[in-house]
């Protein structure tokens, strides 16, 4: 992170614990840092803090200059494992449907914002130095750009406990691809190689390990050159095929209710991943 700089002081009172936010003196770009503990997942701390920052963007991106946001990982070679799935699971058990409904909002509000690049007419960039799982791939590919380094692995596991990723990935792969290519690798649960993902279409730039933050420096020069360009095409594409709020919420309700009709082996198999997550955390500490 040598390349950025703290962003200026107005920033909400509240003190970030998951996410660290930088501001590019050079180049009109926020980055945040994603650092959840105690796993690389979407926890409800780190969902609150990120909405918390998005509703800042809304009322000051302009103010600052911001043009560009940069979605980034702290923790080395992990971008995001995804849900909460320890969360889910209990919440699963207890049959609290409410619950399950207030943490799928909270994660549409915060990936909407980022599809609609704040409302302030930001470029969103995803930056993918490490794996990206479930949620954390909805997310990377909820942004304009999307750059990988060469290595990191992306992909939907949600089938192998018998459910799916219902915070957008349907919709994000569809609009990207097409409905068939979505369901075959939303139903695969297969995990994608940034190279194989680059081919596809999916991934915007390639780049090679530990070039990510320059690569986003580069991007965002070349996107100058031609700005008015490349936002008008954004404007005619999200009004050619929007992604909007009301079709994210209601994956998310058809979401927890299939979360709900989970079954003791599928809930097994949840506990397995949370186990996954918890040695890949212990590896990035």
């Amino acid at each position: 992170m040598s390349v950025v700089t703290p962003i200026c002081t107005r920033i909400p009172q509240q003190k970030y614990q998951q996410i660290e936010i930088f501001h590019d003196s050079k180049h009109p770009i926020a980055w945040c840092y994603m650092q959840p503990t105690p796993r690389p997942c979407f926890n409800r701390t780190l969902l609150g803090e990120l909405n918390s920052w998005v509703n800042y963007l809304r009322k000051y991106a302009s103010e600052h200059g911001i043009r560009y946001h940069v979605s980034a990982s702290a923790i080395t070679d992990v971008y995001s494992l995804g849900g909460d799935l320890a969360l889910f699971r209990r919440l699963i058990q207890q049959g609290d449907r409410d619950a399950l409904l207030a943490y799928g909002r909270s994660c549409i509000d915060a990936l909407h914002a980022n599809i609609r690049g704040f409302d302030s007419g930001v470029t969103t960039i995803s930056l993918v130095q490490g794996d990206a799982l479930g949620g954390g791939f909805e997310t990377a590919l909820s942004s304009d750009i999307l750059i990988a380094e060469q290595g990191t692995k992306m992909g939907f596991p949600e089938i192998l406990f018998n459910l799916f990723p219902g915070m957008g990935a349907y919709a994000l792969l569809s609009r990207k691809l097409d409905a068939k290519r979505a369901e075959r690798i939303i139903l695969s649960g297969k995990l994608y190689s940034a190279e194989e993902l680059y081919d596809m279409g999916l991934v915007d730039v390639l780049v090679a390990p530990n070039a990510g933050e320059a690569a986003v420096q580069e991007y965002v020069k070349r996107e100058e050159r031609a700005r008015n360009g490349y936002q008008a095409l954004r404007k005619l594409r999200d009004a050619v095929n929007p992604i909007t709020y009301e079709e994210l919420r209601q994956s998310v309700e058809i979401w927890v209710d299939a979360a709900l009709n989970l079954r003791d082996r599928d809930l097994k198999m949840m506990e397995r991943l949370v186990l996954r997550q918890e040695q890949v955390d212990a590896r990035a500490a």
